[in-house]
């Protein structure tokens, strides 16, 4: 026959035992229901214990390059797991007629992770790190040029700093984001580094890594099969060599269509799809004509 137990050092017997029991449960579900909830896509689910690091948000510029992305996903978890960085990665997809912008792409993802996360890498899809020392962290003093032009597989000039780059929500607040002006491949970058070296902030590279252009990175972009749009129109080529004082995080011009919470091999991704609007009277070449097929003579 049940006799009673010992609770907090008070002896429960009989009755009160169920009264005392439904209590207990009942204090403890409305601590636990008042717990915060954390939204989904803010945690990598493979890394635990880690909340007071500062969270990754990886920015990836996106248009049709899936081939890419299925082998960009399982490459990054596997070596951001190993440095135990909270990070997730939102594929920014752009989903309209206009030339490709890389910038605005990264304006976009960073509005639209910045809430949950403390810093994000803006981060080419094909340029896969694969030297263990190259690190993800916080970039508390600066931005951080991961792919260096030491080790960059094509870009070696000293203002290089595509590919791989890393800053703070603060410091991209700082600079008003990126350019908007650029529409079609190259040159965005290189704005950006002079928004950078003229907000007084310095940039910083990976130290005491060994390897060179042939084996820090894997360069996964095939130029036979994805030829870059260098195509130059209207007043682009002036306009885009000048520094950009007008536009940035406060103008960018864009629709979220909608976004999609997707796994690549079980691993968890966001993608957002994402409507870039083209003022023509500014950027005209947004827009970029062919040039006309030269017949070839008989």
């Amino acid at each position: 026959m049940f006799k009673g137990f010992t609770l907090m050092g008070y002896r429960v017997t009989g009755s009160r035992c169920l009264t005392v029991c439904l209590g207990f449960t009942f204090i403890m579900g409305c601590f636990l229901a008042s717990l915060p909830i954390v939204p989904s896509e803010t945690v990598n689910p493979r890394i635990s214990a880690t909340t007071h690091k500062k969270r990754l948000a990886i920015i990836v510029p996106f248009r049709d390059r899936f081939e890419e992305l299925l082998e960009f996903v399982p490459h990054m978890y596997t070596f951001l797991n190993k440095q135990n960085i909270p990070f997730h990665i939102f594929v920014v997809q752009q989903k309209d007629s206009n030339r490709f912008n890389r910038a605005s792409l990264i304006n976009v993802g960073y509005l639209f992770s910045k809430t949950n996360y403390d810093y994000i890498a803006m981060h080419d899809v094909d340029l896969l790190p694969i030297n263990d020392n190259l690190r993800y962290d916080y970039p508390r003093n600066g931005p951080v040029h991961i792919s260096s032009p030491e080790t960059h597989p094509k870009y070696h000039y000293d203002t290089f700093i595509g590919g791989i780059l890393l800053i703070s929500n603060e410091h991209f607040e700082k600079v008003k984001g990126m350019s908007n002006n650029y529409w079609g491949w190259g040159l965005e970058d290189d704005e950006f580094y002079v928004r950078i070296k003229d907000a007084g902030l310095k940039i910083s590279r990976p130290e005491n890594i060994t390897t060179g252009t042939e084996n820090t990175f894997k360069h996964v972009h095939d130029k036979t099969y994805r030829k870059r749009d260098m195509r130059k129109c209207y007043n682009q080529r002036e306009v885009t060599r000048r520094r950009d004082r007008v536009t940035g995080l406060h103008d960018v011009a864009y629709k979220i269509h909608n976004t999609h919470s997707v796994t690549v091999d079980t691993l968890p991704i966001t993608v957002v799809n994402v409507e870039l609007i083209c003022n023509k009277t500014l950027t005209p070449w947004c827009v970029c004509p062919e040039p006309p097929k030269v017949k070839k003579a008989r």
